[in-house]
């Protein structure tokens, strides 16, 4: 009894002493005069890093499972290859730090509160970076996980040769502010090597841990070169840009400029506005509700952008109600009417802006378009169009294509292989029952006109521009119409016919019977030889032959019109149609002409009566075969030109 109440009593003061010798320890801890360690804590550091690591002026520790550490004045200096003198430079500086991680070699900092900073970021080509604390400072993992950064007004700058950035930024945090958004910040210099500029709120804890979930509200009006970017939203994780989730308004001078800046590969346009609502969670950014203009053309729909793979992947479907063809010639390379004179092209209808064939290897692509109605084509009446644009491993296919033309259609497909040097271009597009009154929109004598043209056009070639490629195509093309009718008028013109003209310009046009039509092309290297061109009608039957050069743009068409009626003040001659695309030059056969005249003019000396005589036509013109025609026409590489005349 007595050794159990001697042990009770022992252990009783055991325990006490033990509490007293915890209370000592806490007491020795909380008044440990932490100041004497804080020059070989400087030492240490700085031998362990490289480089300077100083607390300037008073330090304490508050230990525990998360233990804090209160810094009043800190300097902490950047490696000797680094620009700026200083990664951290402050009044003061408190964090918490876990003790168990450093074990490991690790640094993580739940939080990390900053008085008066100055920071110097920078990030070199072969990865060292500032911010890893270690002497490789190419290593990733010496990087320290930051949970939340609290800064009261201060600067950053920030310096990747890689991304062309330049920047610097001021910040400062409104004290006791009811707003939501406390930190204001300014930021300019360069980025991507393009002027910048930026400005904007953001809340007052900056949330880095990757594993932080809250949303993050900021708000940024940005510059970037003639790029203008406003945003609203949160972020849920700031130190990945991920969890976005905000609504944008983009304006810019081209479409194409966005590459430059986000590596996103978009057609040339003209100047744009654009709104809508932008996400992103992991490697995915995803543009919905996208409304806007590009230049006169309305645009809407929405796109995603997956990083996640080692070449990125751009998907979407856009459309316009209403596209003015003016918007849609920088895509294709056309000049607009400012630059059609200072161009290298000028003269040239053919596009001649160089294809980037660097850009069509930076990503893939699958991303629909349709425009409900095009406006605004003067040489093709185009009424409706969609297109998808494949991307894949540098090759770019329209696939399908689909027109609306005048009435009828254009269908087919288009591809450009950047992975050959000059690239290679494919394209088959078959048209289907265009309208020929709606063709010839401006000629007034086609108004009346009825009948549907139909045809194929099948080239390969090569080149860097829309202009090489089809000055170096080789293939056929074939236009065919079938019965209809079309205007007296025109066939008299085209023949010269004056008494014709005369008569049917006092008392009105008229249409005549077409049986068919036929201009069928065989095109090796740009040069296009006539394989058949016949235009057929109970009043006129006219073949051609000659050639078009895609290469030089230049046209040498002979037709000859033979009347199948009688006719007055006919100086019937072959037509020549020659110039360039740009100047095109119509008129008769001078050499022809001139014998006719010559003979007029020896018989007026005689009589003039037989002057006017030497005039009339008689009607020597047959019915073409039309079926054999149109054979001759849609067969390729066949004789190179029809017989003048066949027999019904």
């Amino acid at each position: 009894m007595k050794n159990a109440l001697l042990q009770s009593v022992l252990l009783r003061r055991w325990l006490a002493g033990l509490a007293a010798l915890l209370v000592i320890l806490t007491l020795v801890v909380y008044f440990f005069p932490w100041d004497t360690l804080r020059q070989p804590i400087n030492r240490y550091v700085s031998d362990q890093l490289g480089r300077r690591f100083e607390i300037t002026r008073h330090l304490a520790v508050h230990l525990g499972r998360t233990t804090t550490v209160v810094a009043d004045g800190v300097e902490f200096a950047n490696p000797e290859w680094a620009s700026e003198p200083y990664l951290v430079k402050a009044r003061a500086a408190e964090f918490d730090i876990k003790l168990l991680p450093l074990l490991f070699g690790k640094v993580e900092l739940p939080r990390l509160a900053l008085t008066e900073p100055q920071i110097g970021l920078q990030i070199e080509p072969d990865g060292r970076r500032t911010w890893a604390l270690s002497r490789d400072t190419s290593d990733a993992g010496a990087v320290p996980d930051i949970g939340t950064l609290q800064i009261d007004q201060g600067n950053v700058t920030y310096l990747a040769a890689a991304q062309g950035a330049n920047l610097t930024a001021q910040f400062s945090l409104v004290q006791e502010s009811a707003e939501s958004l406390p930190l204001h910040y300014k930021a300019s210099g360069k980025w991507k090597n393009e002027a910048f500029s930026a400005e904007g709120r953001a809340g007052g804890v900056l949330q880095l841990s990757r594993n932080t979930k809250a949303p993050f509200p900021i708000e940024v009006k940005a510059v970037a070169g003639r790029t203008r970017l406003e945003a609203k939203g949160t972020i849920a994780n700031l130190a990945e840009l991920n969890g976005i989730d905000a609504t944008f308004d983009l304006q810019g001078r081209n479409w194409n400029e966005l590459y430059k800046l986000l590596g996103v590969v978009l057609p040339s346009t003209p100047p744009y506005k654009l709104r809508g609502k932008l996400d992103k969670h992991g490697k995915v950014w995803a543009v919905s509700q996208i409304k806007g203009v590009l230049g006169k053309s309305d645009m809407s729909g929405a796109l995603s952008f997956d990083q996640s793979a080692a070449v990125p992947f751009l998907t979407g479907k856009l459309q316009s109600k209403l596209l003015d063809f003016a918007d849609l010639g920088p895509a294709i390379g056309l000049a607009s009417d400012a630059g059609k004179a200072s161009s290298p092209g000028a003269g040239k209808v053919l596009p001649v802006a160089t294809l980037d064939l660097a850009r069509l290897q930076a990503m893939n692509a699958d991303v629909s378009y349709s425009a409900a109605d095009i406006r605004h084509l003067r040489a093709l009446p185009l009424d409706k169009g969609s297109a998808r644009i494949k991307l894949t491993q540098g090759v770019l296919q329209l696939h399908p294509v689909s027109l609306g033309v005048a009435g009828g259609s254009v269908a087919g497909s288009i591809r450009i292989d950047s992975n050959v040097e000059p690239a290679a271009f494919t394209t088959r597009l078959d048209v289907r029952a265009l309208q020929l009154n709606q063709l010839l929109p401006e000629v007034k004598t086609s108004k009346s006109a009825l009948g549907k043209i139909s045809g194929q056009f099948d080239l390969t070639g090569r080149g860097h521009s829309v202009a090489q490629m089809l000055g170096s195509a080789s293939g056929d093309v074939a236009m065919l119409m079938g019965k209809g009718e079309i205007s007296n008028i025109l066939l008299e013109y085209l023949g010269l016919d004056g008494g014709e003209i005369i008569k049917f310009l006092l008392r009105g046009d008229r249409n005549v019977q077409l049986r068919c039509a036929a201009a069928a092309f065989d095109v090796k290297q740009g040069l296009m030889s006539s394989r058949a061109i016949v235009l057929d009608t109970s009043d006129t039957l006219i073949t051609g032959h000659g050639q078009v050069s895609l290469a030089h743009e230049t046209l040498d068409i002979v037709l000859d019109p033979a009347p199948k009626d009688g006719s007055i003040l006919s100086l019937r001659s072959p037509l020549r149609i020659g110039g360039t695309f740009a100047a095109p030059t119509a008129g008769p056969d001078k050499t022809a002409l001139a014998g006719r005249v010559g003979i007029a003019l020896v018989l007026a000396a005689i009589n003039p009566l037989l002057a006017l005589a030497a005039t009339v036509e008689t009607g020597p013109g047959e019915d073409a075969d039309c079926r054999a025609v149109l054979a001759e026409a849609a067969n390729p590489k066949a004789a190179s030109r029809p017989a003048a005349a066949g027999t019904k």
